[in-house]
């Protein structure tokens, strides 16, 4: 692909070429919703780091001096902070949900935009997360259990085909595109794919199928933010461009607090409609960071074309479910085990009280709901599920986090993601570790404890890493090798330093 063809296009074109040949600065965004800013700032500077606001961008801070890479710290695991490009920080506040919206974003991993929306949402309200590639499927779970998200339900499947039951407040459209901006990670290099030919016709056929089906899902006056991180207009002011001229829909304007230029109007011999004006363009000079295009729609009234009238038949909606939403069931799915299900789950609530020492108010955000031998937490008041057909091109992956789950004698237990999302919740039975500590136990070298024998909490810098138990006063873990090996990983390079 020949970069040169958007000389025209991108202002200041010598400090573009200049910034894609360097490699891009490392910044990252504080999860709000858990921890105040300053104390992520003060604890990483006092650790070596250097870091500096990005203008324009709320608790999103451009890593400038670093002693090891951000990723290999303690509070990174805690899930305290997420490493994040600039240019993709934008889009959360753009869309800007309200705590307790209905949200829902069609092509969500890895999970930067996903948990940034839930981290501006409160960890109100619900946001549905739907993946089609299941490997991606696992990098947004692991993302979301890290940063302890619980208003989040994970969908594996085509955002092309969810059912129109529900509408939603806001939908993210961050579409598979040819990638263009992120061309730094390759030395300035793009992909070497040609924006034509077959390859392209199938995927803008595909991105603005997502767009309409984006639409489709949206109440009227909701809005739609369609992304992609491509210069490419083919794959931006092109598509939209087409849905506007059938859909029942408009351009909002934006009015972006960091640098940016406008959405074209006409790119070599194509025209594209006016209001694409009111779109916006963050080239990588812009922010020292990623390529990144934006277009906020309104949904108006009236029906939104289909592109392939077999994804109609595929999500039709379901009747009987006023506006498709309705609170999460007890069981999942639904069935005459109810009644048994609620006597379990408040067994193990009053366990988790009388162990821990969790006081009701700690619990009241959440809803549980009980699915084979496993028990979610999560804070969505309402789910569009009950709406959603059985056996369709969908499957509900997760919803919050795993609560509880049954030991050997089947007897349900709290798992190591429900004592770090309660985290300072957790009074009692709380045992403190120095990261010396922390790595003997994950080794599987367990110290000798004063407490009694028994669950525990495990805590490692202020933080509840997960659970253990104590055996005749001494401690071990109880949590999963496969998600203890990053945080070990860390405590092994921080104990050879000395830290």
């Amino acid at each position: 692909m020949n970069i040169e063809r958007y000389r025209s296009i991108i202002p200041d074109w010598d400090r573009f070429v200049e910034t894609i040949e360097r490699p891009e600065p490392t910044t990252l965004r504080v999860c709000t919703r858990r921890v105040d800013p300053a104390e992520v700032t003060a604890r990483l500077e006092a650790d070596g780091f250097g870091l500096e606001p990005v203008d324009g961008l709320e608790d999103v801070f451009r890593v400038v001096e670093r002693p090891r890479l951000a990723s290999d710290t303690v509070l990174h695991w805690h899930g305290l902070y997420y490493i994040q490009q600039a240019s993709t920080a934008v889009v959360a506040p753009v869309l800007d949900p309200a705590p307790g919206a209905r949200v829902l974003d069609l092509c969500a991993a890895p999970g930067g935009k996903t948990t940034h929306l839930a981290d501006r949402m409160g960890g109100r309200g619900c946001l549905v997360a739907v993946e089609v590639n299941e490997n991606r499927v696992r990098a947004l779970l692991g993302n979301l259990y890290r940063t302890a998200h619980t208003n989040v339900l994970v969908v594996s499947g085509d955002g092309r085909s969810l059912p129109d039951a529900a509408l939603f407040d806001h939908v993210l459209t961050d579409v598979p595109c040819s990638a263009e901006g992120t061309l730094r990670k390759r030395g300035g290099k793009t992909r070497g794919r040609a924006p034509t030919g077959k390859f392209h016709r199938r995927l803008t056929r595909r991105q603005e199928r997502l767009l309409r089906r984006a639409l489709r899902l949206t109440r009227p006056g909701g809005t739609v933010l369609y992304v992609t991180c491509t210069f490419a207009p083919e794959e931006n002011e092109a598509v939209v461009s087409r849905v506007l001229a059938d859909a029942p829909t408009e351009v909002v304007p934006l009015t972006l607090p960091v640098p940016h230029a406008s959405g074209l109007t006409a790119f070599e011999e194509e025209r594209f409609h006016p209001a694409l004006e009111g779109a916006a363009r963050i080239y990588p000079h812009h922010l020292d960071s990623g390529g990144l295009f934006l277009c906020l729609l309104r949904r108006l009234e009236g029906e939104v074309p289909d592109t392939d009238a077999s994804q109609d038949a595929m999500a039709a909606p379901v009747g009987g479910m006023e506006g498709g939403w309705a609170a999460p069931p007890v069981l999942y799915p639904p069935g005459d085990g109810e009644a048994e299900a609620a006597r379990a789950i408040e067994r193990a609530l009053d366990d988790l009280r009388t162990t821990f020492g969790v006081q009701d108010e700690a619990l009241e955000r959440f809803r549980w709901t009980a699915r084979g031998d496993s028990v979610w937490a999560h804070s969505a008041g309402e789910w569009p599920l009950a709406g959603w057909p059985e056996g369709g091109h969908w499957r509900l992956v997760s919803a919050g986090v795993r609560a509880f789950g049954p030991d050997a004698q089947r007897r349900l237990r709290p798992s190591n993601d429900l004592l770090r999302v309660l985290d300072a919740a957790v009074r009692e039975r709380r045992v403190e570790l120095t990261e010396g500590e922390a790595l003997a136990l994950l080794e599987g070298r367990g110290p000798a404890v004063a407490i009694g024998d028994g669950p525990v909490a495990l805590v490692l810098e202020g933080h509840v890493i997960g659970r253990g138990d104590v055996r005749d006063g001494r401690l071990r873990s109880e949590i999963a090798k496969a998600r203890a090996r990053p945080l070990r990983e860390v405590l092994e390079r921080a104990v050879q330093r000395g830290d």
